[in-house]
């Protein structure tokens, strides 16, 4: 367990399993219907799509206290495109803004460029402002695909990690 310092406090970050599934399960039922959206593309998270994150990529919860999710990111490679990883992340309403996004893609991009990657695939919302400036904090994108409402946005991984506060 690493510890993620941001400007409300800390929170501790570890590598999620299947065990933690009630915790997010919680987390999910705690986000409100637009912040699911505009990382899901709906607004009902089942058990299934927790699952299949967990198996397909590698995930990191950060809890505020010991059972309480503030964030879930994942990162995993895109099929039929060696050195790409998918950049997942979803943060607590109530904890937005407050670095714990940018610490969690830092540490997947860490992951990933561990594993041989050499860029992150970003999916949103065109309209989730939020996620398009912590992309940019991650890197200059290199590419921004429109596909309807959402953009798949290319940001090329640094050579060496930036801190993460862990």
């Amino acid at each position: 367990m690493h510890q993620l310092l941001n400007s409300a406090g800390a929170a501790h970050v570890r590598t999620a399993t299947l065990a933690d599934l009630p915790l997010i399960e919680t987390f999910h039922r705690s986000c409100s219907e637009q912040a699911l959206h505009r990382r899901w593309g709906r607004t009902r998270i089942t058990r299934r799509d927790i699952e299949r994150l967990l198996h397909y990529s590698a995930c990191w919860i950060a809890l505020h206290t010991t059972d309480e999710v503030v964030a879930l990111a994942s990162a995993g490679p895109v099929s039929r495109e060696p050195g790409v990883f998918d950049l997942g992340l979803q943060v607590a309403d109530v904890h937005q803004r407050r670095g714990i996004g940018l610490a969690l893609a830092r540490h997947a991009a860490a992951h990933g460029r561990s594993r041989g990657a050499h860029t992150f695939s970003v999916y949103t919302e065109a309209s989730n402002l939020p996620m398009l400036g912590l992309v940019r904090r991650l890197g200059h994108p290199t590419e921004s695909r429109q596909q309807g409402t959402h953009l798949d946005v290319r940001v090329p991984l640094p050579a060496t990690p930036s801190a993460t506060h862990f």
